[in-house]
């Protein structure tokens, strides 16, 4: 789980630093990298999710 925690944390920063590149410099590559990132936080949080619940039940 802590492992995962660590991914989470890498990746949203990976997508902060992106974003922020995106805004202030208006970096096309920079809105796609944001993206992919923004992609695979979703897939990292689902897997969250479902250790956490099976964490709980035991």
């Amino acid at each position: 789980m802590k492992e995962l925690i660590e991914k989470i944390a890498a990746e949203f920063e990976a997508f902060k630093t992106d974003a922020d590149t995106k805004l202030e410099k208006g970096s096309k590559a920079a809105g796609g990298r944001a993206r992919k990132s923004s992609l695979n936080l979703e897939k990292l949080l689902k897997e969250f999710r479902k250790s956490s619940l099976e964490e709980s039940k035991k």
